[in-house]
C-alpha cells in the first residue's frame, strides 16, 4: 500500500517578482511524497493563480485524491484516472504525478530518463527573466546579476512602459531577447503597432501578448508581423494543435500547466509535429519540481529554466547554473 503526504513550504525570492498581472514576494509551494516502507518518490506543485490554483485549493484537491482512494494505487494508468476522476489542478497533477513516477524510479533502481525514454542533457542553455521595472533600473539590475552570461534574456512587461523597458536592456544586451506579456495587451492593433516600433532590436520572440481568449484576434495578428509569437497561456493540458497554429509560432511547455511528465511528453512531441518551435519552461520553483522541467530540455529548442534562482535559500540543490547554463548536480 502506497502512502502519500503533502508539505507546504514558503519560498522567499531575492527580489520582487512582478509580472503584468500581479507582484510577489513570495511562493507557497507544495511537496508530495509518495512511499511505501522501500521506496520513496517527491515532486512539487507550484499554484498559479492564473489557473484559480492557490496553495488552500491544492490542499483541498490533495485531501480529496487521498480519499478517493490513492492509498491503493496499481500504476501510472490508475493514477491518471483518479486524477482525472477529481479534476485535480494540473500544478498538483504534476507534483503528485513527478512524486509516483519518481517512487516508481526507486523500486526499479532507473532514471527518470530511462523511464521516458529519454536521453539525459549535460547541459542547457538558459534564458533569465527581468520582471517588469523602471526602465532606469534595468542597467543596475543587469551589471549586478551578471546577466550577460546567458545566451538569451526573457523581459516581463506591461502595457505602458513596454518600449522603454526593452530599448534600455538592448542597449547593453545585444543577444535575442525574448518579450513576456503575460496576456496584457487588449488591442490587436496596439500590439502590432508595437511589434513595429521594435525594428533594429534583436527580439528572439514576443510571449503571449494578448489572453488565451482572444483565438480571433490572434488569427488577425500573426500574419500582421514580422516577430514569432509563442502560446504560453494558450498552450495547457489540452490544446488544438490545428486552431493553435493559425495563432503561434512556438509553444511554452510548463509541466506544472500540462499536468505531468506523460501529457508534456505528448506535447512537446505533437507541437514538434506541427512544426512548432518549443521552449520548455517553468513557474517559481524548486529545484524539485525544475528538474523535471530539466529533463524535457534536450527534446526542446529553447529552455527558460530560471525559476529556482529566485528563490533565497532554495532547498534541495539539485540544479547549477554556470555562464548560462544549467545541469544536474548528481
Amino acid at each position: 500500500m502506497l502512502n502519500w503526504s503533502i508539505n507546504q513550504i514558503k519560498l522567499g525570492l531575492k527580489y520582487a517578482w512582478k509580472i503584468s498581472r500581479n507582484t510577489s514576494d513570495f511562493k507557497i509551494n507544495s511537496i508530495i511524497t509518495c512511499n511505501d516502507e522501500h521506496h520513496s518518490g517527491k515532486g512539487e506543485a507550484a499554484p498559479n493563480i492564473r489557473y484559480n490554483e492557490t496553495p488552500e485549493v491544492l490542499l483541498n484537491s490533495f485531501e480529496e485524491f487521498l480519499s478517493a482512494g490513492a492509498n491503493e494505487i496499481k500504476n501510472a494508468v490508475d493514477l491518471s484516472i483518479l486524477l482525472h476522476k477529481i479534476n485535480a489542478p494540473n500544478a498538483l497533477r504534476f507534483g503528485i504525478e513527478q512524486a509516483y513516477i519518481h517512487f516508481l524510479c526507486a523500486q526499479r533502481n532507473e532514471s527518470i530518463y530511462d523511464f521516458l525514454k529519454i536521453d539525459k542533457p549535460l547541459k542547457t542553455n538558459t534564458c533569465y527573466t527581468l520582471p517588469i521595472m523602471e526602465p532606469s533600473s534595468i542597467i543596475k539590475f543587469f551589471n549586478e546579476n551578471n546577466l550577460n552570461r546567458f545566451a538569451y534574456l526573457k523581459i516581463k512587461i506591461s502595457v505602458d512602459g513596454a518600449l522603454d523597458e526593452i530599448k534600455t536592456l538592448s542597449s547593453i544586451y545585444k543577444k535575442p531577447i525574448l518579450i513576456d506579456a503575460n496576456e496584457a495587451w487588449k488591442d490587436p492593433d496596439a500590439l502590432i503597432n508595437f511589434t513595429h516600433n521594435l525594428k533594429g532590436i534583436n527580439i528572439g520572440m514576443i510571449e503571449q501578448p494578448m489572453h488565451s481568449s482572444m483565438i480571433n484576434e490572434y488569427k488577425y495578428v500573426k500574419p500582421r508581423v514580422t516577430l514569432p509569437l509563442m502560446a504560453d497561456e494558450s498552450f495547457c493540458s489540452q490544446v488544438d494543435f490545428k486552431e493553435l497554429k493559425l495563432q503561434f509560432d512556438a509553444v511554452n511547455m510548463k509541466l506544472m500547466k500540462a499536468g505531468g511528465y506523460l501529457n508534456g511528453l505528448r506535447l512537446i512531441y505533437e507541437a514538434k509535429k506541427y512544426g512548432f518551435k518549443t521552449m520548455v519552461g517553468c513557474m517559481v520553483e524548486t529545484t524539485l519540481g525544475m528538474s523535471g522541467a530539466y529533463a524535457f530540455s534536450g527534446l526542446c529548442n529553447l529552455a527558460d529554466l530560471d525559476g529556482y534562482m529566485l528563490i533565497e535559500n532554495e532547498p534541495f540543490k539539485l540544479l547549477s547554473e554556470e555562464n548560462g547554463e544549467v545541469y544536474l548536480n548528481q
